[in-house]
């Protein structure tokens, strides 16, 4: 079996550097550059989704972007902000129906206080459950209609079978899950979460998305792979044990180690 294509999370402004590489194996591409609450309230972001079309014209590979996150918990007990967040993940849509994108990484509601608090409350698992679907049926709905995965990425999640159960009751194909290798990585070290590949066995076919960065177990550093601690062949004799064809996605805090976290992965037989 031939190492699985590597595709990366990048902004409009590396398209140019990054071009040819992602257009000689058709790489999947995660665009960042449209999360800021701003651009998406007033419609500004819309000069820059035509640029990155223009960068884009030919790209065979599959398309996505990170959704709006800043301070967006879907399981919020305030209604007006429900209603805020429902209306950012909207516009988020909006951008994925300009790009011709298929699929928008959205961030885990569920906190370590969560995890280790929640079970007091009778109701509590219950009330996340409730909060969540007011906030994204809709969302979920239109996403369905316009043919996007939504993907639901771990960000202090202990229990990575909370969160599948959480999206199961969508029950929805247009919505999916999401793994931080370095989120998984720093709950494994710091609140007793298990190690990566539990996380890949744990979403099994319902795992859509995977972002691929390195970290030590104390925090979310999106080092270049093979810098940090994660047993990445592990990892991917994890994935590749599943049929669902994840995206697979470098997210670098600098992308300019793409070629460094390409060079180890090809080297150690696990990418292309």
């Amino acid at each position: 079996m031939s190492a699985p294509v590597i595709g990366a999370a990048l902004g409009v402004s590396d398209l140019p550097t990054y071009r040819d590489w992602l257009f000689e194996k058709d790489r999947d591409l995660e665009l960042q550059s449209f999360w800021q609450a701003e651009a998406l309230a007033d419609g500004s972001w819309r000069p820059l989704a035509e640029e990155a079309n223009k960068h884009l014209d030919g790209f065979k590979g599959r398309l996505g972007i990170h959704g709006p996150f800043w301070g967006l918990s879907f399981s919020n007990f305030d209604f007006e902000i429900r209603e805020i967040v429902r209306r950012r993940m909207m516009a988020g849509l909006d951008v994925c129906e300009a790009l011709g994108a298929t699929q928008m990484v959205v961030h885990s509601p569920i906190t370590t206080w969560d995890h280790f608090n929640m079970a007091m409350y009778p109701d509590g698992w219950e009330r996340t459950v409730e909060l969540t679907h007011d906030c994204l049926d809709p969302v979920i709905a239109r996403a369905e209609d316009q043919g996007v995965e939504l993907v639901l990425e771990n960000i202090e999640d202990a229990d990575p079978e909370k969160r599948k159960r959480l999206v199961e009751t969508f029950d929805s194909k247009a919505f999916r899950l999401s793994i931080d290798t370095g989120h998984a990585h720093y709950a494994h070290g710091r609140t007793g979460a298990p190690p990566v590949d539990y996380f890949v066995r744990s979403a099994g076919n319902m795992l859509a998305h995977v972002h691929l960065q390195d970290a030590e177990g104390y925090a979310d550093r999106h080092w270049a792979i093979g810098r940090g601690t994660i047993r990445w062949h592990a990892v991917f004799a994890a994935l590749t044990e599943l049929e669902s064809n994840p995206r697979l996605i470098l997210e670098l805090r600098d992308r300019a180690e793409i070629p460094e976290s390409m060079a180890f992965l090809e080297r150690e037989g696990l990418g292309q």
